[in-house]
């Protein structure tokens, strides 16, 4: 099959660090969001790797190619007028087609996408406040409807970011038909609207419920994100004979940990610096210095200098915070 990750949105809710980065390449526990997302995707036989990029996106081309080897492309989205409008830059694919959101972590059977089901699936999770969301409607195992944050608890089922389709160019045709309809929400070309044309015509869309869904798009879901992996397979550290290592961490081998208190759910990359301080509940980034310090809840950037305060901290990169 192909697949479909779409990188091409602002990151607003992540700034200061997507000012230099796309949201898909903000670290979490160890590797770009995106990595953990193309790594989780290894199980299937992929025909092709595309991206649709936006926004900074050399830099997604750049780490891909480097990274991986699939048959890939990218796609830019030169403005930005919706989730469907994206998918339609590959308007004449057919076949198998998983369309993927560049900014959410799921767990769920993967493999059997390998058996390419007849159907089409949308991945859910159950909430507890649905009005966040978009959500679906399920009826006699079949999805009925889609709602964009319905204002009314309709459903609990929240669509997580993972669309199978089995023919992608029934899925094009109804991007076609909203787009020359004007059919928007919000303003843009969603998904959603295309998905709900292609029920009106008879696909059967079926929902199926994920294991995990972490979400990466601000910063308090960046840091829940990195805890849950800490805890779940991606603690990594080496011995410091001047520093006190509560787990699970992930500490990078060329990082540099002396006379600190790291943890725990603390990730710190490449060429970080921690010296007499004490970092808990963070992420540090590549080559950053952080120097008699107390942090926590913080997400510190490439190259950032942080010393002499204690606080929670959302430092862009380079930045130079001295008190004291």
């Amino acid at each position: 099959m192909r697949v479909m990750i779409l990188t091409a949105g602002l990151g607003t809710r992540l700034r200061p660090h997507t000012f230099v980065r796309p949201k898909p390449l903000v670290s979490v526990a160890g590797k770009t969001v995106l990595a953990h997302i193309i790594d989780y995707l290894a199980p299937l036989q992929i025909e092709e790797l595309i991206c649709v990029v936006g926004y900074l996106g050399n830099q997604i081309e750049e780490f891909v190619r480097a990274n991986y080897a699939y048959p890939m492309r990218f796609l830019e989205q030169k403005v930005m007028r919706g989730q469907a409008d994206a998918i339609a830059l590959a308007r004449e694919l057919t076949g198998p087609l998983l369309i993927v959101f560049g900014d959410g972590l799921l767990e769920f059977d993967i493999e059997r996408l390998n058996e390419h089901p007849d159907y089409g699936i949308i991945y859910c999770k159950e909430v507890d406040d649905p009005r966040r969301f978009g959500v679906v409607v399920v009826e006699q195992g079949r999805i009925v409807r889609l709602v964009e944050k319905p204002s009314e608890p309709i459903s609990n089922l929240a669509v997580a970011g993972f669309y199978y389709v089995p023919e992608a160019s029934r899925l094009m045709s109804a991007i076609d038909y909203i787009m020359e309809n004007n059919i928007q929400t919000k303003g843009e070309f969603y998904l959603a609207d295309a998905l709900q044309v292609m029920i009106d015509r008879g696909e059967e869309l079926r929902a199926e419920t994920v294991r995990v869904w972490r979400d990466c798009g601000t910063i308090e879901s960046l840091l829940d994100t990195n805890r849950y992996l800490l805890e779940h397979g991606h603690n990594r550290a080496a011995e410091y004979p001047n520093a006190v290592i509560i787990p699970p961490v992930n500490i990078a081998p060329t990082a540099v940990i002396e006379e600190a208190v790291v943890g725990p759910y603390v990730s710190i990359a490449d060429g970080a610096v921690v010296r007499q301080a004490i970092v808990r509940d963070s992420i540090v980034n590549a080559g950053a210095q952080i120097q008699s310090v107390i942090i926590t809840r913080s997400l510190i950037g490439d190259r950032a200098h942080v010393s002499g305060v204690s606080q929670e901290l959302n430092v862009g990169d380079m930045s130079d915070i001295r008190f004291g």
